[in-house]
């Protein structure tokens, strides 16, 4: 009789582990190359999701993800703003009263505008940025001096991560301003050894006079898919790799595909990363969506240094408590 209980017992708990696993895939968020913008203590998520624009999800505690209710979720909706198809790479911040959505469509980039981070984000004129070929992956920063910076992705003989100036109404980059950052040289960068090296997902932030760029490498549907830092005196480099990259991937978080996010602060001054990765071991999309705790610590020579928290390590849910 206990033996036949002990059966039932076992039989049950594999049918609710089965149940709790199958719905956190369900409550899973699946936003690839995803950033966190913070506005007036409520968290906004975008990302890459599809041919439609941008989603957008809302949280007051980063555990509890809700799904805009307007516009069926979107923050951007195509035919609002310029792009038709391959909505990728969002990045949304505030200037003034307006906010602004970087961001890439029909593998050029562009940047809409709202009175609001739910959008909707659009543009009076559908126009993409100047400049020659295919860029992608847009992240605008602007320096304490007031100067604002596009750092984007061309694919020149590789995905290669450039920098340009931008005009102070973030209208279009100053011409002739297109400057080369790096490009996939390190082996950790090109682990399948192909002839087209993948950097992109640029990241920029200004720590005690450095500039940091944090970027992705390899091709997003490898499993080494991972994210390394370069530090420069200038916002336009030239740019030293460190050697200690990559600072995230799955020799370090055992999931496979670990990169291309954004950093952001959350209501406690905590540094947080949130990135993608692939869907599980086994498949690569959709990604699932997830933060990790960072932060700065100097080395023997006073330079500082991004170390990651793995133990912070995890995905973000919807519809969760």
């Amino acid at each position: 009789m206990k033996f036949l209980f002990s059966i039932l017992l076992c039989f049950s708990l594999c049918f609710i582990n089965q149940k709790l696993l199958a719905k956190q895939l369900n409550d899973t968020v699946y936003l690839a190359d995803p950033t966190i913008f913070v506005d007036k203590g409520t968290y906004y998520l975008y990302g890459t999701s599809g041919d439609e624009g941008f989603l957008v999800y809302t949280s007051k505690d980063l555990k509890n993800w809700i799904k805009k209710a307007e516009n069926n979720g979107y923050a951007l909706k195509k035919g609002e703003s310029f792009g038709s198809k391959g909505f990728w790479a969002p990045q949304v911040f505030k200037r003034g009263n307006i906010y602004y959505m970087a961001y890439t469509a029909d593998e050029q980039i562009a940047i809409a505008q709202s009175k609001s981070p739910l959008g909707p984000f659009k543009q009076k004129n559908l126009k993409a940025i100047s400049g020659s070929g295919k860029q992608i992956d847009p992240f605008v920063f602007t320096d304490t001096n007031g100067k604002n910076y596009l750092y984007h992705v061309k694919l020149i003989n590789g995905n290669r991560i450039y920098v340009s100036e931008l005009k102070s109404d973030f209208s279009d980059i100053i011409p002739q301003t297109a400057k080369e950052c790096l490009s996939g040289t390190k082996l950790w960068e090109n682990t399948a050894k192909t002839d087209w090296p993948v950097t992109e997902g640029p990241t920029i932030i200004k720590k005690d006079k450095l500039y940091y760029l944090f970027y992705s490498a390899n091709d997003f549907r490898n499993p080494d898919y991972a994210v390394g830092y370069a530090i420069s005196k200038s916002p336009t480099g030239p740019w030293i790799k460190y050697e200690g990259s990559p600072i995230i991937s799955r020799k370090l978080l055992k999931f496979n595909g670990t990169g291309h996010g954004d950093f952001f602060t959350d209501e406690n001054g905590t540094l947080q990363y949130v990135f993608h990765t692939h869907h599980n071991n086994h498949k690569v999309s959709p990604r699932a969506t997830a933060v990790i705790k960072a932060g700065f610590v100097k080395d023997e020579n006073g330079i500082y240094q991004m170390q990651v928290d793995p133990g912070s390590f995890r995905f973000l849910m919807q519809g969760i408590n």
